[in-house]
């Protein structure tokens, strides 16, 4: 790996005094991430190949190593944090007489794969492709040498979430020793590699090292771009709490000739309560779920300023009518959300068995927005449980005595990750990462409120007061936290683009 990595002693003279050099415009910035495009590729396969998920320790550990000699080769000062679980990585490179200290944060982990859904031999061993008619088809690498198509894609795990960004900035940082740019501001990248466990450890942590954590803004560096595909800054996110519901039945199951008519089918009465959650226009029936938020005419007006094109999106998708929670759908994602994320029971296709099951198993997860007390949405969700007539045990397993004394019985578990966060859009770091992108582009960015998605931002906001905004670069389109993950490569030279736009942007 080492090959890939400038050597720390040429990169250590970066960090020099800011000098009144002009920042580049959008031209050169374009030129010189052409110029440098083709030697980033090896360090973006090489990052990819990593095994990032999480559950592994060994996964943990090699990504932690990589990220670690990544930084300490571009003259950063680079610290793990103990968190009790997977640390976090802490890098620091400053510069003199800078007025400003920008934290930046990024998720180093991805989704769990499933290999035998990917159209590849492994989803960590990245393959280049290309379109050809309604699929993909996979092309050699070699053909980077020459023009490149911007519609190519690299299908890996995490190409999109979110070591594509990694490699973007990473490159950015490669591109700015090489042409000898400034670099404006100090700079802290905190690394996080257990994002998709939901960041258990990361509240305490941030608490733990706020003094080291200190800056003036957060931006961070994942999630897709506007619909549009246009540049974009996100203002806020929602937060992220998850239930577990098992509605159990029989001791064991049961042969349904024998048993059907007689003892009660743990999956219809499951499929019963949570489809009472929703009425069938697909807002949540829950008393009390949407209470507290309030979108004044002059937030609606903010909101529905983003041009998004819902028809498109909808055919994109594949459905005819959304959910009517909300006229459009920015307005929609103000809102808590609550999704049945799968539902378990028996056994269906060639498995199938004449047998009433035990148990079923529904996951759901509830979109929290700021106005949105988590604990609190969770106790609707128990109480509409247990008005429904459901004994929740104390277990996992209910006992011989719950069994013979109540009707219905179900386990109810839960956990809460981490809160919203949403920064004003007029706030001066939004002004700053605006001018930067407006320098690269030559456009104004699409600003966004609040995503839809989640990460596990409100610490750094709550513990150290950031104001704290998304710079998404990655294509929308992109089978996230699916099978055959992939990066858009138009967006992967754009990413470097805006990445190094903000290394250059002065206050």
């Amino acid at each position: 790996m080492k090959k890939l990595f400038l050597c720390a002693g040429v990169i250590a003279s970066l960090a020099t005094a800011v000098t009144a050099q002009q920042a580049p415009n959008g031209a050169t910035i374009e030129a010189l991430t052409e110029k440098h495009l083709r030697g980033s590729f090896p360090l973006l396969k090489d990052l990819l190949s990593i095994p990032s998920d999480a559950h592994f320790p060994d996964h943990v550990a090699a990504n932690v190593a990589w990220m670690t000699e990544a930084f300490d080769a571009r003259g950063f000062a680079t610290t793990k944090l103990d968190t009790g679980g997977p640390p976090l990585l802490l890098a620091e490179r400053p510069v003199e007489d800078a007025t400003k200290t920008v934290l930046i944060y990024l998720q180093v982990d991805g989704q769990p794969v499933d290999p035998s859904r990917w159209n590849q031999e492994s989803p960590y061993k990245p393959v280049l492709k290309e379109r050809s008619g309604d699929t993909w088809a996979e092309i050699d690498w070699s053909n980077l040498e020459g023009a490149i198509d911007p519609e190519w894609r690299v299908f890996a795990r995490a190409a999109s979430d979110a070591k594509g960004p990694i490699a973007m900035f990473l490159t950015a940082l490669d591109i700015l020793e090489r042409e000898a740019l400034n670099q404006t501001h100090n700079i802290k990248v905190i690394m996080d590699f257990e994002e998709e466990l939901g960041s258990p450890h990361l509240p305490a942590a941030v608490e733990k090292y706020k003094d080291q954590l200190t800056a003036d803004m957060l931006l961070i560096y994942d999630g897709p771009r506007h619909t549009s595909n246009r540049p974009t800054l996100v203002f806020g996110a929602r937060g992220i709490a998850t239930v577990s519901l098992t509605v159990f039945g029989p001791r064991r199951p049961q042969h349904s000739g024998t048993y059907g008519n007689y003892a009660p089918n743990p999956a219809v009465r499951l499929a019963q309560l949570v489809g009472g959650m929703e009425d069938a226009d697909g807002r949540v029936t829950i008393p009390g779920f949407y209470d507290g938020i309030t979108l004044s005419e002059e937030v609606k007006a903010i909101i529905n300023s983003v041009p998004d094109d819902e028809p498109a999106i909808r055919r994109s998708i594949g459905f005819k009518t959304p959910d009517a929670i909300a006229p459009t759908y920015q307005e929609s994602i103000q809102y808590p959300s609550m999704s049945v994320l799968g539902l378990e029971s028996g056994w269906v296709g060639a498995q199938t068995r004449t047998a009433i099951p035990a148990t079923a198993t529904a996951e759901l997860d509830i979109r929290l927005v700021l106005e949105s007390d988590p604990e609190r949405l969770v106790g609707l969700v128990r109480k509409y449980v247990e008005d429904q007539g459901y004994h929740v045990i104390g277990g996992a397993q209910p006992s011989e005595e719950e069994r013979q004394t109540h009707d219905r019985l179900i386990s109810f578990t839960y956990e809460i990750s981490y809160a919203a966060f949403r920064t004003p859009l007029n706030a001066p770091a939004g002004d700053w990462a605006e001018r930067a992108l407006v320098r690269a582009f030559g456009e104004q960015p699409i600003k966004i409120r609040t995503g839809g998605g989640s990460i596990p931002i409100s610490p750094f906001v709550k513990s150290l007061g950031l104001p704290a905004i998304l710079v998404p670069a990655v294509f929308i389109d992109n089978n996230q936290h699916s099978p055959n993950e992939n990066l858009r490569l138009g967006n992967y030279i754009d990413g470097i683009r805006a990445y190094l736009a903000i290394l250059t942007q002065p206050d």
